[in-house]
């Protein structure tokens, strides 16, 4: 089983999460941000990856902190959980609809971490998740799970639906990317590693 467990803890946050790669999608989620929490929760069951995740951080100032360092201990523990990545189709892909909006997330576990976020959202939030935080989460979650991520929106209005596209369509294409696949013999790279 691929599985890792984090704890972090700062100033600001104190996150844990447990983590199972070869899961069934469930999931129990709570960062004291109900928004975060939905998104999660979507990512896990797209994904087939259990995910238990409790964090308690500074809201009394804003939801900045959580949100980027649940980004950065979820992406760690992807990355522990894929260990050396033997074996994983390495690519993964996704179009999601979810009504008006349209979304595709295209992702490689190349150890490159990179970020490309062509999403256009408005300042405002949903519920008590700025919307700004949205492409700093996935840089937190990229470069800390080692993948080279891009998140594209092609239509789109209602924050909500693009906002749920797009952790719908990061499940889908971290699933794919992560399945083993059995003809492979060690990394799918001519270098020879990850």
């Amino acid at each position: 089983m691929r599985t890792s467990q984090i704890q972090r803890e700062t100033h600001e946050t104190a996150i844990g999460v447990n983590l199972n790669l070869d899961g069934a999608g469930t999931s129990v989620v709570d960062t004291g941000i109900g928004f975060l929490d939905h998104m999660l929760t979507l990512l896990a069951k797209m994904g087939q990856i259990d995910v238990t995740l409790k964090a308690k951080g500074d809201l009394n100032v804003d939801a900045h902190h959580t949100i980027e360092d649940v980004g950065i201990v979820l992406g760690k523990a992807i990355n522990r959980a894929a260990g050396e990545r033997e074996g994983i189709t390495r690519y993964g892909a996704a179009f999601v609809p979810m009504d008006e909006a349209l979304v595709q997330v295209v992702l490689d576990f190349s150890n490159r971490p990179f970020l490309v976020w062509d999403v256009p959202l408005p300042y405002g939030q949903v519920g008590e998740f700025p919307l700004e935080m949205a492409e700093e989460f996935m840089r937190a979650l990229a470069f800390n799970a080692g993948i080279t991520l891009h998140i594209r929106l092609l239509s789109g209005k209602n924050t909500h639906h693009i906002l749920e596209a797009i952790f719908k369509a990061l499940g889908r294409a971290l699933r794919e990317a992560l399945t083993v696949d059995p003809k492979l013999k060690g990394v799918l790279s001519t270098k020879g590693m990850l």
